[in-house]
């Protein structure tokens, strides 16, 4: 994928997830860009673990599914940073 695929599935997914998330999650549009692209590896490595049973870092691509898989990953990171400092979100 390159960087401009990568941009757009980052800065959709961040979007997404931090509308679904209730709490105020800081940030700029940067931030939440690289949220969306650590939730896309997020994502699509928890597919594939699930989907064949190994674990292999892997990302989706930019399509529905993969802006799926990226948003739901998206949600776990903001979860996962939330509790790794403590904080409500």
């Amino acid at each position: 994928m390159n960087i401009i695929a990568w941009i757009i599935l980052g800065l959709l997914a961040g979007a997404i997830a931090k509308a679904i998330v209730p709490g105020y999650q800081g940030g700029n549009w940067l931030a939440t860009m690289l949220l969306g692209i650590v939730g896309a590896f997020i994502g699509g490595t928890l597919h594939t673990f699930l989907q064949n049973g190994n674990f292999q870092i892997t990302a989706p691509g930019l399509s529905f599914f993969g802006v799926f898989l990226a948003v739901l990953g998206a949600i776990i990171a903001i979860f996962l940073y939330g509790t790794l400092t403590h904080r409500n979100v």
